[in-house]
């Protein structure tokens, strides 16, 4: 709360004119904010993200803003729009979603920023593909690897895993397996840019491109025992992730893949350790990814015909009161 004060009171004493400590402070906080995105619960967060948006629509809208001043306050924008989106679709509302999206969008164009055009493409086919329009995820993917013939930062590979796990969940085994091979190309040629220099939501490190591999190829489900080893390797990377790149909402979804696989192999018991971390978060963590991925699982279980024996019963009762407490019920 005193660093918000802090920061609008700076805005404030330099005037209608931004000065270099407003636009430093921005950047700053904006920092912060992508770092700790994937690390702590939505709730922590939402104030400050909102603060910050506001702020910076402010001062565009109202401050005398030099050319090159301009540049930066819109990226920053942008930046802050896309969390906005991605708390949006955290917290299960996928329209609210684009819309900061595409607020996202026009701010990168404004920046006249190639990379974060790309990554606002990457962030819809996000929220498409947990919306359950995997053809338009895969859509929006395309559009983002057409705007990003110039980028060579992370946001090339992320677009890549988009393209696997969408046309994975279309059922386009050729495309998907082109897509994973994309993604390796483009981490082989990756130059970390000035959005990976912000860290955490901004970047895509590779625990989180073993999750969207190990994710695709168990959608797939043309191969149980290749999904199951991709799924662990996903779930090993996150458990021996640093710091910078580990995500409680990505882990998970890792962990909720390797239940999957479990369930596709018929080893109910492995299924259930694996997902066991996933129903043990609290409900600020219970984002709308994690309740959807633990819904996969008992959608699995009741396919496998399963429903009504013992260890699977009890699992499906204990992700049915999971899901029914999200973290959007703390977020009115």
């Amino acid at each position: 709360m005193a660093a918000r004060r802090a920061l609008r009171f700076t805005a404030m004493a330099e005037g209608s004119s931004i000065g270099p400590e407003t636009l430093g402070q921005i950047h700053d906080e904006v920092r912060r904010l992508t770092a700790a995105y994937p690390r702590l619960a939505l709730p922590t967060l939402l104030g400050d993200l909102v603060e910050v948006q506001d702020l910076t629509f402010r001062l565009l809208e109202h401050g005398r803003v030099k050319p090159l001043q301009a540049r930066e306050l819109y990226l920053l924008a942008g930046i802050t729009s896309g969390m906005l989106a991605k708390a949006s679709h955290d917290l299960g509302n996928p329209s609210a979603a684009m819309m900061q999206a595409r607020t996202a969008s026009v701010c990168a164009d404004n920046a006249d920023h190639q990379a974060m055009r790309a990554w606002v493409r990457s962030l819809q086919s996000l929220i498409s593909y947990w919306a359950g329009r995997p053809a338009e995820a895969a859509d929006y993917a395309l559009l983002g690897q057409s705007a990003a013939d110039d980028v060579r930062g992370t946001t090339s590979v992320w677009l890549a895993c988009l393209s696997a796990r969408a046309h994975a969940l279309i059922g386009d085994a050729e495309t998907t397996r082109t897509a994973i091979q994309q993604a390796e190309d483009a981490r082989a040629a990756v130059e970390p840019d000035d959005l990976d220099a912000f860290g955490g939501i901004m970047t895509f490190p590779e625990p989180r491109q073993l999750y969207y591999v190990a994710e695709a190829t168990v959608h797939l489900g043309e191969d149980p025992a290749l999904g199951e080893s991709r799924s662990e390797a996903a779930v090993s990377a996150y458990r021996t992730a640093s710091e910078d790149e580990w995500a409680f909402g990505d882990e998970a979804g890792a962990q909720t893949d390797l239940a999957l696989a479990r369930i596709a192999r018929g080893e109910i018991e492995g299924a259930i350790e694996a997902v066991r971390p996933v129903l043990d978060l609290p409900v600020e963590q219970r984002n709308f990814g994690i309740t959807s991925s633990a819904q996969r699982v008992h959608a699995a279980l009741h396919a496998d015909g399963r429903r009504n024996t013992g260890a699977a019963a009890d699992l499906r009762g204990e992700i049915e009161a999971f899901t029914a407490a999200p973290t959007s019920v703390l977020v009115r």
